[in-house]
């Protein structure tokens, strides 16, 4: 099927090309979205790395997606996108097993934790998981990504960044912390680096893409871990919510798939549900909210994030 006859169908992972010859890293591989992602990446032929924190979690989705797909070319890295030693060891393992890498997701998150809490480095959970671990991975794993023509990294935003409000003053949320306001800060910082990732590739005429993707209202562990994860008479009818309104992982999955693999996909496009609201529904192209291109303010989000990782991509080819 061509991509134009693609384009004006409802996109399915039936539109996948086929991705023999290719390398994926997906992050938060282990359940989920992330799991349903490197499902498919792998159903059309790729060899896709599950990033993932929890090491006997990481072996079962192993085992699981192995059993889905015989002979698949599968394996795990250890990653707490929450801890940048980490990142770095992450970064240097997939350096030794790999000469380049076509795809990155960066799909890991945490979700409203419900009290303020920080990571080694003494950043803010949410911002150091969701933007500034994705930001250090992306920033060392450039050199791999670069080398291949036509490579892309996908970032996992959410429909809430549109709420989300960056004080480049107060990033660890320090002053108060609200769980709702961090998550959807962080998010709104996924955005912003995606679009000024893509802006700083093309200017080095790099042959590498960013894009975004969001899942809309997905049923997946991000909420009993999240909002739902402080107990409380609230939290089974929040998990119940959930699982009634949201769209089961494989779906949400579709639009990370298609920023990730539709060849008429292009740098600084962001995929998400055309359902009503942008919660369910098939993927489509869709629009970032007007302060996610607000050059400036990414900049400077840029500047800190080099600064609080220690980590400063090099985009030359």
């Amino acid at each position: 099927m061509s991509p134009t006859t693609a384009a004006r169908e409802r996109w399915t992972v039936l539109h996948m090309p086929d991705l023999s010859g290719r390398t994926a890293l997906v992050t938060g591989a282990n359940s989920g979205i992330g799991w349903q992602t490197a499902l498919e990446l792998a159903r059309r032929g790729a060899r896709v790395l599950l990033a993932v924190r929890d090491q006997e979690r990481g072996a079962r989705a192993l085992t699981e997606l192995r059993g889905r797909l015989p002979g698949a070319v599968v394996e795990t890295v250890p990653l707490d996108l929450a801890d940048l030693e980490s990142v770095r060891s992450a970064a240097e393992e997939v350096g030794d097993r790999l000469d380049t890498l076509d795809l990155l997701v960066n799909n890991a998150g945490v979700m409203a934790v419900p009290q303020r809490r920080t990571t080694a480095q003494g950043l803010e959970l949410q911002m150091a998981t969701n933007h500034f671990g994705h930001f250090a991975l992306t920033g060392r794993l450039l050199p791999l990504l670069l080398k291949r023509p036509g490579s892309r990294v996908v970032t996992v935003s959410s429909s809430m960044h549109r709420l989300g409000r960056l004080d480049l003053a107060d990033l660890q949320q320090e002053r108060s912390y609200r769980p709702w306001r961090a998550y959807n800060a962080a998010k709104l910082a996924n955005a912003m680096f995606t679009l000024e990732l893509q802006r700083r590739l093309a200017a080095a005429d790099a042959r590498t893409a960013s894009l975004g993707a969001h899942p809309g209202f997905s049923a997946t562990s991000l909420v009993a871990n999240g909002p739902a994860g402080s107990g409380g008479p609230l939290a089974p009818i929040t998990v119940w919510g959930a699982r009634l309104v949201g769209q089961p992982a494989h779906q949400g999955a579709l639009p990370t798939l298609r920023a990730a693999t539709d060849p008429a996909a292009r740098g600084g496009e962001y995929y998400g549900p055309g359902g009503f609201q942008e919660m369910r529904g098939a993927p489509v192209r869709v629009e970032y909210a007007r302060r996610a291109h607000d050059r400036e303010t990414a900049r400077r989000l840029w500047e800190a994030s080099e600064e609080l990782t220690g980590v400063v991509p090099a985009l030359g080819g």
